[in-house]
């Protein structure tokens, strides 16, 4: 079930519209100004096959951020830089 992004040509709005067959024809509208204008928007991608070395568990950092806050970052498993 593809996912697509289009764009309003009338008022610019960009939106997504959920496809239950990639050969589904269907009318499109705007869902800000019921424009009929609609061009698609190829969506930037980004993924990586694959873990770095030494990420295969996700990782929490405590640290305080001021003089009576903490914060907590997550790391996830992923691709590393």
């Amino acid at each position: 079930m593809p996912i697509f992004e289009f764009r309003c040509a009338a008022c610019g709005e960009i939106f997504e519209k959920l496809f239950m067959d990639s050969d589904e024809q269907v009318d499109i509208t705007c869902p800000q100004c019921s424009a009929e204008s609609i061009e698609r928007v190829v969506s930037r991608t980004n993924f990586a096959i694959g873990a770095g070395p030494g990420s295969n568990q996700p990782r929490i950092t405590a640290k305080s951020c001021g003089d009576s806050s903490q914060c907590m970052t997550l790391d996830l498993p992923g691709h590393v830089k």
